[in-house]
């Protein structure tokens, strides 16, 4: 049976996805807020903190796509259900994390819980609603599941703030309980009967091969690329990869069904969220550190910093699902990503002590728009096959933008420490600072703006290093922000080229 956005059941159905969704992006955006609070907690380097973000990434981005698997065979409802109560659980398990180490673990237990929620609520979606209305569906959903997450950068901010940061994984657990009574009572059950076998070794092999890409990738800042350790990782990693596309060519039942790619709509909407997704995540992961360790602005004004973005996204993104259902993907698919491409390089110009009115909001306003137009007919495109493969096809999308957001924040990383590595040494060494001091400022490059400045420091000492650190954070800032600008660009290249619309008959 196929249910309208009007009817009862198509909103409850649409309530309990928005809801389970929106508390994995929630979790996303509190816990980018709560980041510097992370890093000066544990004093851990960038290494450190990216494993918090990443950790999740990982297990998200590696069992996507089983999960979508597994609810096209089990059931969807089954497989979503289970993962909001794994979420729950490993939220609560973070809250009480005694160590960095521990507490990207237990990220990592939420991606687990993640995977097996996000890419359900879309497959649900998907098979729930009728054609004709399904593109207003899935606007819907990406708004008010931005919209609970719009909550996040200013609760997020105050409850680090005024509570520390583990009272940010609180969060989830009453929404979660909720999204799940909702769930088990409201959403239908369904399967792909055709669906016999699960494909775990492709699952392995690309666990295996983000993880080592990924760990290679993140531990560049500790180690150096020519560690022996970095290049094996990465090659494992690579290697690992070739064979899991050659293993699922041969399966019967693969995760990836890579026919679903001959269709121009569903390989250029895929493409286009890795190249989107990247440097959406690029920015958000950056920008965060920018405001509280450069600009110094508090968790609750950093967080309200990016409450711009936010909103737009949560109010535009249904009308935009509409104008998508109306006149076609492919005029947002191309406009859209332009004006978020526009965005990010007005967010190239700050430079430290900025004014947040004048030097940031435009561009996340335009990041905003833009992101708005685009998210709905986005996924739609993705999702273009027939409904037996939806959740494959579900799972493949999220998987792309997870996957890309995981590459963004490690490939980022690696580039801005290099960066600025790079411009603090040549800065400290022929500034006026004593030699011992000078190591000791160094030694901490790996922190970025994090770095403990020696308490024996005078008042001109302290001037200098702050000096040194902000400017070599901008630059590296600046140069990331000129790659995810050009990222977006891309990704509208790429809708110009394979996006078009379906000719009415």
């Amino acid at each position: 049976m196929e249910y309208t956005t009007k009817s009862l059941e198509g909103k409850l159905i649409l309530f309990a996805t928005i809801l389970a969704s929106g508390m994995a992006f929630l979790d996303g955006s509190v816990v980018t807020i709560a980041i510097p609070s992370i890093q000066e907690k544990f004093h851990a380097t960038i290494t450190g903190i990216q494993w918090v973000v990443n950790g999740y990434s990982l297990l998200l981005c590696a069992l996507i796509l089983i999960s979508g698997a597994l609810g096209d065979r089990f059931g969807r409802k089954r497989i979503f259900s289970y993962g909001i109560l794994l979420f729950v659980l490993a939220s609560f398990l973070c809250s009480i994390s005694q160590s960095i180490t521990e507490l990207g673990l237990f990220r990592a237990f939420q991606g687990i819980g993640g995977a097996m929620m996000v890419p359900g609520s879309l497959s649900i979606i998907n098979s729930a609603f009728a054609q004709n209305v399904r593109g207003r569906a899935i606007g819907l959903w990406s708004g008010f599941a931005g919209g609970v997450s719009a909550l996040g950068p200013f609760v997020g901010g105050y409850l680090v703030q005024y509570f520390g940061w583990q009272s940010i994984f609180y969060i989830n657990i009453p929404l979660g309980i909720l999204a799940f009574i909702i769930a088990i009572k409201c959403i239908p059950e369904t399967k792909n009967h055709e669906s016999t076998k699960i494909d775990f070794i492709g699952a392995l092999l690309i666990f295996l091969s983000l993880l080592g890409i990924a760990y290679g990738l993140i531990s560049v800042s500790d180690y150096g690329w020519s560690n022996p350790l970095i290049l094996a990782s990465i090659l494992f990693g690579v290697i690992s990869f070739i064979l899991f596309l050659y293993v699922e060519k041969k399966v019967k039942q693969p995760l990836v069904p890579f026919h679903i790619f001959k269709s121009s709509l569903v390989s250029g909407a895929n493409i286009a969220t890795l190249f989107l997704y990247f440097a959406l995540s690029g920015v958000i992961f950056f920008l965060v550190l920018n405001f509280q360790q450069i600009q110094h602005y508090s968790p609750i004004y950093s967080g309200l910093g990016l409450l711009p973005t936010i909103l737009l996204i949560t109010f535009l993104s249904g009308p935009g699902g509409t104008i998508a259902d109306k006149y076609g993907p492919r005029f947002s698919m191309i406009v859209g990503p332009l004006i978020v491409s526009i965005g990010m390089f007005l967010l190239i110009l700050p430079s430290d002590h900025a004014n947040y009115f004048i030097s940031f909001m435009p561009g996340l306003v335009l990041f905003g728009v833009g992101m708005a137009l685009v998210i709905a007919p986005l996924t739609k495109s993705a999702l273009a096959v027939k409904e037996n493969y939806s959740g494959a096809a579900s799972g493949v999308n999220n998987a792309v933008a997870r996957i890309a957001g995981l590459l963004a924040v490690a490939l980022l990383g690696a580039i801005i420490v290099f960066l600025f590595q790079q411009s603090l040494t040549k800065q400290i060494t022929n500034s006026a600072i004593k030699r011992s001091d000078k190591t000791q400022i160094i030694s901490q490059e790996n922190k970025l703006a994090g770095i403990d400045l020696p308490k024996t420091f005078s008042k001109s000492e302290v001037t200098i290093a702050q000096t040194a650190i902000n400017s070599s954070f901008i630059y590296g800032f600046r140069v990331i922000m000129s790659i995810n600008a050009f990222l977006a660009f891309l990704s509208a290249v790429v809708a110009f080229f394979t996006i078009r619309n379906k000719v009415k008959t």
